[in-house]
């Protein structure tokens, strides 16, 4: 008799200690899909400000080639 309630019992507590190591174990994969989630976002940040930069730049260099070829116009002019 003494035998079937400690087992029980530990049975109980084994069934708890489960279910809680379980939620744990879900609660950790949902910070897992959040952190890559969190990663994939910063990649594809990164790819689209690294395109825009050089979009930017380009331009830049566009904008001052024209500068030089119209600071060269009124010289030309002037001849």
């Amino acid at each position: 008799m003494a035998e079937e309630v400690l087992v029980n019992s530990t049975s109980d507590v084994i069934t708890e200690l489960i279910s809680t190591v379980g939620s744990i174990g879900l609660w950790l994969q949902a910070i897992g899909i959040v952190i890559i989630l969190w990663v994939i976002i910063n990649i594809v940040n990164w790819y689209l400000n690294r395109k825009k930069g050089k979009l930017l730049e380009s331009i830049k260099s566009d904008i001052q080639r024209i500068e030089k070829k119209l600071d060269k116009i009124p010289k030309s002019i002037k001849k």
